[in-house]
Order: C-alpha cells, then structure tokens, then sequence
C-alpha cells in the first residue's frame, strides 16, 4: 500500500506533483488512458524510464500453452493473452543530442493531472541536460471516445534561457521489450515478439505498419501522422523498417521559442480482414482526425464527458477522499467499456497486462450494473459480446457433458482459458451472471433490443444449463451439487447459497423471457412444457440453513468445518500464496464475500434479522483476498445499520488502486472494485435495488458523509436522487412522462420535471458492529486514524 500517497485529494483530477521512479509502474496504471477499444498505459512520452510499457487493443491477444503436469479431458490446451501491439505514444526528445530522460540532468520540475472531464492526461516538465540547457516540455494525450480508432498527442518544446538545437522524434514500435510475467519459459517463449512484420507504407501523410500475431493469427494495423508547428526553419524526415518507423523534426528554438508537434495514432486490428482493408481503414481514420484537429478531438471529448457525468456522477461531501476515489473509478469504468463495441471489458480494463487481459464475472456482477445505469450502451456492447460467444459456450457444455451453454471461467475470445478446475470451470455462477446482467439491462432500460437480438436464445440455453446440472433431492428440494461460489476457497462445495439463487434466478428470467417472445423462443425449442420445468425448479431451489445458529451457510455444510486460526495467519496474507489450496478448502476461511453477495443480490430471500445474523457471522471469517469483496461487504453492512464499517468498506473498496491496497496496481487497475465504489455509495448508503423489475431506494448515510447526490437512467429518464442525514429528494429531471419507484417500501410516483422529499427514520443495527479477521480489519480512513 502507498502510505503517502503521491496523489493530492482534488475532486476532478488526479494529480502527481513528482515523479518518484520506484512507484512508476502504479502511475502508469492509474494515468492510462482507453475508449473501451484502444488501451494506452501512462508511460512518459519518451518511454524511458518505464515500469511495464503497454499499448492495447480490445481482445487482441496471442495464444500460448497452458502447462499440466497431468493432462485429464475438459482441460483446455492453450490460453489467450493480451499483447502489448505496436506503441505510438512514444516522442523522444534531443536538446543539443543530450537526450531528455528524467534520470539524468536535473529535472526541476515534473508535473501529471489525468483530468477526468476532460479526458486527458497532461504533463509538465522542466529540466536542465547535464550541459545546463533548460527546458520546458509539455505533453496533453487523449484516446478519443468519439472516434474509436484514434489517440493524440499534442508535444511542445520551449527553450527558457538559451538558444538549442532540439530534434523531436515520434515513433511506431512494435515487438517492444516487456517485464516477464510468468516463470514458465514456454509462456515466455509464447509472448517475446508475438508480431511478425506484414506490410510497412509511406504516405505523404504519415506511416502506416501492419503485422499479424504468430499463433492467433490475427492482424493489427498502427498508423501515425503529424503537424509541426514552428516559427522558423525546420527539417522533417520519415524512416520505416519492419518493426518501427520514425518521424524526426529538427529545429533550431531561440530563448521563449516554442515547437509545437501534433501526432495522430489510429488503430485497427481483424481475424478476418486484409492488410490492405486494414491499412485503409486505419489510414482513413487518420483523415478524419486531421481534419478535425487536435483542438476538435479536445471538444468533442468533454462534450462526450460531459454528457456521461450528467447522468453519472457522485457528489460525496464529508469524504473528499471518497469523492475524488469514485470519480475516478467511474471514469475509468467507462474507459474500459465505452467503445468494446462486440468485445469483452477485461478484469483490468485496458490498463495493464494482469490476468492475461482476460474478461471474469467481474463484468457481469460489478461492471455492468454501473454502466446499465451510467452509460447503458456501453452495457448492451458487453452483453452482445457474451452472446457472440454462445456457440463457443454450448461447445463447453457438450464437452463438460451437460445441456446448453457454459461459459467460460476467464477468456478473451470466448474459450475457456483457466487451467485450474476448481476455481475455474467449476464456478458455474459466472453463467447465471451474465443472465442476470441481461435482465438487469432489460428491466433498467427497458430496452428489449439486447434480448431480442441474441438474448432469448442465451437464456434459454443457460436454462437448460442449469436444469441439466441440478436434481430434486429427496426433501423435494432442487439442489446443485459440485461447484465453487464467488468464494474461491471454498471450492467443489454442495449447494452454494449464491449459486443455488443465481441459478434460481436464471431460470425465472429465462422463462420470462421466452413468455414474452414465444414465436422467437419456439425458434430455439422453448416449450410451454420446458419453461414450466423452469419456474418448478426456481420455485424448489434448497437454501442451507443452520438451525441452531440460526444462519445460512454459505454452502451444504459449511458451518460443520473446522475453524480457520487467525491469530497463526495476521502475518500470511493474502492466504493463497502461504496455504495450500487444500487446507483452506476444509476450513471456515472465506476469500471473499460469498454468502454476503447473495443477500446483497437477492435481498428479498432474506429477512431483516437474517440478515443480520449472517453478516455477524461471516464477517469474522472473511479475509478479503480478493478486491471484489470489501464492496460488497460496504453494501450490505449498510443495510444492516453497521453504518460506519460501511464506510471503511466503501473506502477501501474507492481506493484500492490510488492507494495500491493489493500491492498489484502496477499490473493494473482493478476495474470491478473501482466500479464497487460507485456500487458502495448508491446501493449501500443511497438503498439502491432494482428486485423484481422495480426500482426502490432505502437511503441512510454514515456519520462522516453529510450528503450524497447521485443521477441514473431509468427506462430513458434521468433521476436525481439528494440525501442528507434527515431527508432525501427525488427529482425526475426528464425523459418518461412518470416513474414509479420505492422509498423505504413507499410507491412514490414522479412526474418529469417534479421533485418530492422524503424524511429518512434511523437506522439501528439489530446487532453490535461485527469483528474482522486479524489484521484484516478494512483500510483505515483518515478520519479515523487523526
């Protein structure tokens, strides 16, 4: 963890005053930049010093072998990774042929703000070379939300106190060296090199590289051009090779001279397509950005901003760490889904190589409700994603022997990538979360587009999934047996609670939809018959219950495992990397939070004291190794009155990249948790639930937060919701003649246009503030440290 952190608390920016070259690799997370389609790193322009350089493009990836040191049916051979493909960011600079570099010379000042309205990162340097010419450098980077296939950069140069010679050289590089991420020299093999030189073209606009992966075989096409903007004489020069291609400027800058060097990157990339449709589709994009200008691409970005926040921001007062932190994760959240367009959005986004690149149930079960809110169209592009993938899905379920479609544990293109069963193939929920993300974006927008087009058909096939996988006991009860829950460490377990629910739910939805489009679900077989075996099994899903402790469990069993010491493990965590996996399968240790996601998700199949007595329990034993469970926990502490442990949750949760709380930002971001801040604010102290198709809120805030304000779409309208410590208002700013929604159980119906207030009765927990884990307490908030 950075305990001081290197980012001063502001409300729209994140801003680093220095540059400190031992915590490069975490900046260069936190500062990237994506549209959802193109990932840049916030590498320094001259791309030395570096921590881990990274230019991406949505699920453009190489395969490479997944090792076994037995091989058994099911398991699959090869694995997708994300590859690093051509970088355009980088723009050396000469001053009297000294190279600008940060690590000689005197850098006199050095300055980033990643402006998160904007939608730009900026940067600010001034050094003197070790032959005492000083000067300024200024750099402002974007990856346009408007125009999907293309960044920028605008570069300038002043020379401060006396005359220099300076040569700019902007560059195409592919095949760059990267820090190895795995021991097994089979993988590295795999990923040294992965592009093979195809084409290289000169045009008098600018330079244009085409290469294709060596395994994966697919095709990616970087082009750059540029102005200059200079008042003398300059001398331009293009040089192309294979692998790299260089523009270089040289020019004379008096004391107050400026040069000014505009540079255009686009991207493209195709399984499909040649490199002449490649070339000209990334060389067409270059067009259009010219002619729109770097001062038209900065325009159209706020303006795109601008819009987003309008429906999307959080205004927290009383926390302004939490309100820059949130802030920032929704930005992020949108640059890594804002233009997938038929794509997955990856566990880190575009910002990083961790986890290979690859797409979890992170995206169906953190990120897309808060798009479905914020942004639904970025939401309907992942879920058109996860249906393009259906046959690849019902190929895995034919191989695991069971009915319809199952998708896979962590992919890029849709096969299954995880070489580890128990934590992978066998957690089965990621299923029926995606059929839950595609109700959800249904019920919220009221948008049937995504169902009709491909929806339908996905959620009868994990129907069918699920009925294959499950049985009636004798109790009459429908169980699911073998499987692993959200909770990693408690794998090939009986009857997991959320699973059994999630499963539950899949099939209602499943059966609501074909009832709702019976000529299109009679296309894929759905009887009136099958979709009664639906409802029947839904209707009979086995909850375990511990009468005597009067809880839940977690799974069949659960509560009869031996207890976890603790006190032995404050100093091991996180467990995984300390513990066999096969001492912490039988014992009361939970990863993370599993049954307390399953209360959060399906709050009407439990009551108020149930939850409770859950929450009371399950605390204790939950060490959050994972960053996608201290939201999860903020949420539902919250709603069982533990107001203020809430609030260390929802910190931890808003910070956890910022402040590097996993030791692994460098790798980076951790998309779903930054997601789980605005999930944290609006459904853990604003009460928001959507159960049922119905929209209702429960609002109560923490002690140190004296207000939240919060917007969201609903069915084509924009709602406001204010909440203070006594009262909350509802507006209904536009769209929908009326909407319909609950407070505290409440039917309020606005008008478009109208307000309405609310006073908020207090909260009491029904019982005392629970314990954590030791040395597993949540992330201390400042305030609670002073």
């Amino acid at each position: 963890m950075i305990k001081d952190a290197p980012f001063p608390v502001e409300p729209w920016t994140v801003r680093e005053t220095r540059l400190d070259l031992d915590l490069i690799a975490q900046s260069e997370s936190v500062f990237a930049l994506s549209n959802g389609h193109i990932g840049l790193r916030g590498n320094l322009d001259e791309g030395e010093p570096h921590g881990i350089p990274g230019t991406y493009l949505a699920s453009f990836y190489e395969l490479r072998p997944l090792p076994y040191a037995e091989s058994a049916y099911g398991n699959p051979e090869s694995s997708q990774s994300i590859v690093n493909v051509t970088n355009g960011k980088l723009i050396r600079l000469l001053v009297d042929d000294e190279p600008f570099d940060v690590r000689y010379g005197s850098l006199v000042s050095h300055e980033r703000v990643l402006d998160m309205q904007a939608g730009t990162l900026t940067r600010q340097a001034e050094w003197i070379s070790p032959a005492g010419k000083r000067v300024r450098v200024k750099s402002t980077r974007l990856v346009s939300f408007t125009q999907r296939a293309i960044a920028a950069i605008e570069y300038e140069v002043e020379a401060v106190d006396s005359p220099m010679q300076i040569v700019v050289q902007s560059e195409l590089v592919a095949n760059e060296a990267t820090p190895t991420m795995s021991d097994d020299p089979r993988e590295a093999a795999a990923m040294t090199s992965p592009l093979e030189a195809v084409d290289q073209t000169i045009t008098e606009r600018g330079v244009v590289l085409v290469h294709c992966t060596k395994a994966s075989k697919l095709q990616v096409a970087a082009a750059m051009s540029h102005t200059v903007d200079y008042d003398g004489q300059f001398d331009v020069e293009t040089q192309v090779v294979p692998d790299w291609a260089r523009l270089t400027a040289v020019a004379t800058l008096q004391p107050g001279q400026t040069l000014r060097l505009v540079k255009y990157v686009g991207y493209g990339w195709s399984s499909v397509r040649t490199q002449q449709a490649l070339r000209d589709q990334v060389s067409g994009a270059m067009v259009v950005a010219r002619r729109v200008g770097f001062d038209g691409l900065l325009a159209e970005q706020r303006s795109y901003l601008d819009d987003f926040w309008d429906a999307a921001d959080v205004e927290v007062v009383g926390d302004d760490d939490i309100q820059q932190a949130v802030r920032f994760g929704l930005f992020h959240v949108l640059q890594a889904g804002a233009r997938t367009e038929g794509r997955g959005i990856p566990a880190k986004g575009l910002t990083g190589p961790g986890y290979d690149g690859h797409t979890f149930w992170d995206t169906e079960a953190f990120v897309l409700p808060v798009l479905t809110y914020a942004k639904p169209e970025a939401a309907a592009h992942a879920l058109r994603w996860r249906y393009s993938t259906l046959q690849l899905a019902k190929q895995r379920a034919q191989m695991l022997g069971v009915r319809g479609a199952a998708f896979p544990w962590r992919t890029i293109r849709g096969q299954e990538c995880s070489g580890y069963w128990p934590a992978g193939t066998a957690a089965m929920h990621i299923t029926a979360d995606i059929a839950s993300a595609l109700a959800r974006y249904t019920a919220i927008t009221g948008d049937e587009s995504v169902e009709i087009e491909g929806g339908v058909e996905l959620l009868a096939e994990t129907a069918r999934l699920w009925m294959s996988l499950g049985n009636y006991g004798r109790d009459g009860k429908w169980h699911v047996a073998g499987v692993t829950g959200p909770d990693e460490y408690s794998a090939l377990a009986d009857d997991n609670t959320y699973t059994n629910l999630a499963a539950g739910h899949n099939l209602h939805v499943a059966a609501d939809a074909a009832e709702r489009h019976q000529e299109l679900s009679a296309q894929f077989g759905v009887s009136p018959d099958e979709i009664a075996g639906w409802r029947a099994a839904a209707d009979a899903v086995f909850l375990p219950y511990n009468a005597e402790l009067r809880i839940h469990e977690q799974n069949a069993g659960f509560t009869n495992l031996p207890e976890w010491d603790f006190e032995a493990s404050r100093e091991s965590y996180p467990l995984l990397l300390h513990v066999p996996y096969f001492e912490l399968y039988r014992r009361q240790v939970i990863k993370q939070a599993d049954l307390e996601l399953a209360m959060c998700t399906f709050s009407s199949h439990f009551s108020d004291e149930e939850k409770a007595r859950n929450v009371d329990y399950y605390e204790p034993r939950t060490v959050r190794d994972s960053s996608l469970s201290a939201n999860v926990q903020a949420v539902i502490c919250a709603e069982v009155g533990h107001l203020e442990l809430a609030h260390d949750y929802a910190y931890e949760a808003a910070l956890i990249d910022l402040h590097d709380i996993h030791h692994n930002t460098r790798d980076g971001l951790h998309i779903a948790s930054l997601a789980g801040a605005w999930v944290a604010l609006v459904a853990g102290f604003g009460g928001l639930r959507d159960v049922a198709n119905q929209l209702s809120f429960d609002p109560h805030l923490p002690k140190d937060i004296s207000s939240l304000c919060f917007n969201l779409r609903w069915r084509g309208s924009r709602l406001k919701v204010d909440v203070s410590h006594d009262e909350v208002t509802y507006s209904l700013r536009d769209g929908a003649d009326e909407v319909v929604f609950r407070h505290a159980g409440e039917e309020l119906t606005l008008q478009s246009g109208e307000s309405t207030v609310r006073k908020i009765a207090k909260r009491s927990p029904l019982l005392p503030r629970p314990s954590q884990p030791l040395g597993r307490e949540p992330a201390a908030r400042p305030s609670r440290t002073e």
